[in-house]
């Protein structure tokens, strides 16, 4: 039984480089909370700034609803009303700044537990790559993976956290919208094994261009020592422009170019899935696996070459794949009462990814002789470029001459110059919940159906009007 690292007053003040105001130095935190609506009795609650509050200002309310320490700003113990909680003798942390002080517990939660831990980022496919290398890495290890998408300078932290438990090996995803964010999460996760999955428009509102996109996630490279593995796409050029200064080792995966770990022989088998040859230093297997597309196959190749970083046998590998299936709405298949059957990939979209998601359903469409019906919702985090995106991700849409095409958001003045081309094929709401009931009157059955929005739009709320 591996013993858990345990959170004392002492040693977390340390870790924080904080001064102890009161509490007992030996007290032991049953766990850390940074939301009083969530916070079990005996954690330890950080009072971290947000955009639109102070963390700080529910630190008594957390010590009224059971957390038996804070970690508060300098300044915080002579402030009005703190008497209270003094009295009380909770254990009181003062810091500079709270987020620096979660972010370096969780740092040194990671050192303490030698937890090897792989990194995730890219523009698309990092949350499907992380659990299916988690689930690759299962089969030999104790694995943990960060919740959801916690991949940002808060939500990492708090994932790091539970290496507590000293598992084997940690699978994370580093997300981003601003240059620096990459380095951030990099410094506080230190991890052993890179992998960058692609470069794509996502978050261009931030960025000047695809190629700032690129540098901002080439942060991934930082930091690293001889022994530090990268897994990187060889398919994407941008990111084979800038792994040249990698300190560490590289290997590549890929479907269209040379790589390390590389698939031919490639089946598409529609919504079944994909089959393919997957040949690597170590062998060669033949892979089946339900995700559907090509964007789904390279995932599963980056996986794979973590999979034999941690000498996980390529039949294992391939046992494990067979057993996959996609995340909700993340290429989800759904099939409805009539024969509709809907790719709902509706949990995220950029420029790229709704590319890719459309060639995949024409293809399958076109290859099973059904009627298309594309509903899109908008893209989010586009700035400045996301009116002029979104009409080019019209264009497109409509080139693929579809039975129906349903917008919602940003994509209704999009389609406005398509009209004339699409007429009574188009369909238009204000929200997701609006377009259910005419897309339901609207669709005759048999007809292959994408759902594709960023997680805002809660597109996949059409599905309760189609069953």
């Amino acid at each position: 039984m591996v013993s858990e690292i345990p959170l004392t007053a002492a040693w977390v003040t340390t870790q924080i480089a904080g001064e102890m105001i009161a509490g007992d130095e030996t007290h032991e935190f049953g766990g850390v909370s940074i939301d009083t609506r969530t916070l079990k009795a005996g954690d330890l609650f950080i009072g971290i700034r947000g955009d639109r509050f102070d963390g700080a200002d529910f630190a008594l309310a957390a010590i009224d609803a059971g957390a038996a320490g804070v970690v508060v700003p300098r300044g915080w113990s002579a402030s009005a009303g703190s008497a209270r909680a003094l009295a009380g003798r909770p254990v009181v942390i003062e810091v500079g700044d709270t987020t620096a002080a979660l972010q370096e517990l969780a740092h040194g939660i990671r050192h303490e537990s030698g937890t090897r831990v792989v990194a995730i980022t890219g523009s698309a496919g990092k949350t499907t790559t992380k659990e299916v290398t988690s689930e690759f890495l299962e089969a030999r290890y104790r694995v943990v993976r960060n919740r959801g998408n916690f991949n940002n300078h808060i939500g990492l932290p708090l994932s790091l956290i539970d290496l507590r438990q000293r598992p084997e090996i940690a699978v994370v995803e580093l997300g981003m919208n601003h240059a620096g964010e990459i380095s951030t999460l990099v410094r506080v996760a230190e991890p052993d094994v890179r992998v960058w999955t692609n470069v794509g428009e996502a978050h261009v509102g931030f960025f000047a261009s695809t190629d700032a996109i690129a540098d901002a996630k080439a942060e991934i490279l930082e930091r690293a020592g001889p022994s530090t593995l990268l897994v990187a796409n060889a398919d994407d050029p941008r990111i084979v422009a800038r792994i040249g200064s990698f300190r560490g080792r590289v290997v590549t995966f890929g479907i269209d170019r040379a790589a390390d770990v590389r698939a031919s022989a490639i089946v598409d088998r529609g919504v079944e899935g994909m089959t393919a040859r997957v040949t690597a230093p170590r062998g060669q297997v033949d892979v089946t696996t339900a995700l559907v597309g090509r964007a789904n196959l390279a995932n599963v190749l980056a996986a794979t070459a973590v999979a034999l970083e941690f000498d996980v046998p390529l039949a294992d590998v391939a046992a494990k794949a067979a057993t996959l299936a996609p995340a909700a709405h993340r290429g989800e298949i759904v099939r409805l009462a009539g024969g509709i059957t809907v790719i709902d990939d509706s949990y995220n979209a950029n420029p790229a990814s709704l590319r890719a998601a459309l060639e995949f359903a024409a293809w399958y469409a076109a290859r099973e002789s059904r009627p298309l019906v594309v509903v899109v919702g908008t893209m989010l985090e586009l700035g400045g470029e996301s009116a002029k995106l979104h009409w080019a991700a019209a264009r497109e849409i409509a080139a693929l001459h579809p039975t129906l095409v349903a917008a919602v958001g940003e994509f209704v003045p999009a389609f406005e110059p398509e009209r004339n081309r699409l007429g009574t094929r188009l369909l238009t709401a204000a929200d997701a919940e609006a377009l259910g009931p005419k897309l339901a009157e609207a669709l005759q059955g048999d007809e292959v159906v994408l759902l594709k929005a960023s997680r805002g739009v809660a597109l996949e709320r059409v599905l309760r009007h189609l069953n």
